[in-house]
């Protein structure tokens, strides 16, 4: 089959790379890409936010699927449109992407469904989230609610660095990812990344990852959207997998189809591995970058 890989980081030049491995492949197109995914796809220039436009090349080459790379398409909802235009899409609808483009959605969802993660507050001013913040006391974590490139979480260990947060949040600095924010409570323990695969019902594990977050050496000074990364991840036991496959996974599938948006695609969670066990922080719904290059 031709395949359509939309993206054009070190995470889609992994997927490149490896979905050319497959038998099933003819040829691959990349959109954009970038020169080392040249080296295994045919790049195009192809603006992902034009749904018609991608629809058009797709009926042109006669594409037998498109995987869908970053999580700004996701969220967008190319994968319903092109679905809606009769093809097979490695990614989640609209509806179920809110679980990365929305944390406030996500966090609600975990409370419908009991599925173990940080008390949480939602938040859409300063004000609100300034109350928040007593409640809470330090450390405590601070989230835009939507999309923000890996860069709109704060782990303020100090009350002073969380007002910081919560004012950079609300004078825009994110924009509308920050339009609302969630005040989190802070969880001790390793953090870790589990991603497995679903088509809505049935789900298969597929690896676990750790990238490395904060920015200076020892675990010091601002929290990154991860830089390099090893797989799998030693702290994640096989016990601990099947726990977060049974508490977090599952019934987060589950409710999603219960509730008419049926998860299809890669599921990341980010784990904290915690006293009580597995603790959700947040989902991704694609592959991460930089985990992806590793577990490939």
């Amino acid at each position: 089959m031709n395949i359509l890989l939309l993206g054009s980081g070190g995470r889609e030049h992994a997927l490149a790379w490896k979905l050319t491995q497959s038998p099933l492949c003819d040829t691959l197109w990349a959109a954009p890409g970038n020169p080392g995914i040249a080296e295994h796809a045919t790049c195009i220039a192809l603006d992902p936010s034009d749904h018609a436009a991608v629809i058009a090349f797709c009926e042109e080459k006669s594409i037998g699927l498109i995987v869908i790379g970053p999580e700004a398409p996701l969220v967008d909802g190319l994968a319903d449109s092109l679905r809606a235009g009769g093809f097979s899409v490695f990614g989640p609808s609209k509806a179920a992407a809110q679980l990365e483009g929305s944390k406030g959605f996500t966090k609600d969802l975990c409370a419908r469904a009991n599925i173990p993660t940080g008390g949480y507050v939602r938040v859409a001013d300063e004000a609100d989230a300034m109350a928040a913040l007593e409640k809470f006391g330090a450390p405590v974590v601070i989230k835009t609610d939507g999309l923000a490139a890996g860069k709109g979480v704060t782990v303020a260990m100090t009350m002073a660095e969380a007002q910081d947060a919560v004012r950079d949040i609300f004078a825009g600095r994110f924009g509308n990812a920050g339009a609302e924010a969630v005040i989190e409570e802070f969880l001790e323990g390793e953090e870790a990344s589990f991603f497995a695969l679903t088509d809505g019902s049935t789900i298969v594990p597929f690896a676990s990852a750790q990238d490395h977050k904060r920015m200076g050496d020892g675990d010091t000074g601002p929290n990154t959207g991860g830089m390099g990364a090893y797989s799998p991840a030693p702290v994640l036991t096989p016990e601990l997998a099947g726990e977060a496959m049974t508490r977090i996974i599952a019934p987060t599938v589950k409710t999603l189809a219960d509730e008419g948006m049926p998860y299809s695609g890669v599921l990341f969670l980010g784990l904290m591995l915690t006293r009580e066990g597995p603790k959700l922080i947040e989902y991704n719904c694609r592959f991460g970058d930089p985990e992806c290059q590793v577990m490939l």
